[in-house]
């Protein structure tokens, strides 16, 4: 991926809170697009290789939330973070997580995945195929600025991190702002 590189345009299948379904699980199917998310808003993709692993949940995720006002600081309007894994599962991490800020992106048949090109398999894991952990900046819909974790291969022996880690992203960000 590519600075000036549009986002492929895809359908995530989500699930959002409703009060008016009741019961024990008062949620919903709500389809949203790329556009639904990234259009006209500059904004900060993440994406991640899995749901409740330790990188993910110790470090990328909970950074992203704790430094929202920072981003905001520096011109961002919404961050999202995108895992190959299904909407329930996306839901129930960010509520054990203590996440309120940060938009969950259920990318389960790793379509989007897929089309950026992110797609390895981490089968050594028991994962099946994951996304390569990356970050970008993004301004409707476009990669103003991409972070890739370096070695993307499948059945990685270990999980880069620090390239798309939320202190990379703010240094970015405020270096470009005070340009």
């Amino acid at each position: 991926m590519k600075t000036g590189f549009r986002l492929p345009d895809v359908t995530f299948r989500t699930r959002v809170y409703d009060e008016s379904v009741g019961g024990p699980n008062p949620y919903r199917w709500q389809d949203l697009t790329t556009a639904d998310y990234f259009a006209g808003k500059r904004a900060i993709l993440f994406a991640l290789p899995g749901a409740f692993t330790p990188t993910c949940s110790t470090y990328q995720l909970p950074g992203f939330e704790m430094n929202v006002e920072r981003f905001k600081a520096a011109g961002i309007d919404a961050i999202y973070c995108l895992s190959v894994n299904d909407a329930f599962t996306m839901n129930k991490w960010a509520e054990m997580q203590g996440i309120t800020t940060i938009g969950m992106i259920p990318d389960g048949s790793a379509e989007f995945t897929r089309k950026m090109g992110m797609l390895v398999a981490k089968d050594n894991l028991g994962f099946g195929m994951r996304s390569w952990r990356y970050a970008a900046v993004v301004d409707d819909g476009v990669i103003e600025a991409w972070f890739e974790e370096p070695g993307i291969v499948d059945n990685c022996a270990d999980d880069p991190y620090g390239e798309s880690s939320p202190e990379t992203i703010l240094a970015y960000l405020e270096t470009a702002a005070a340009a």
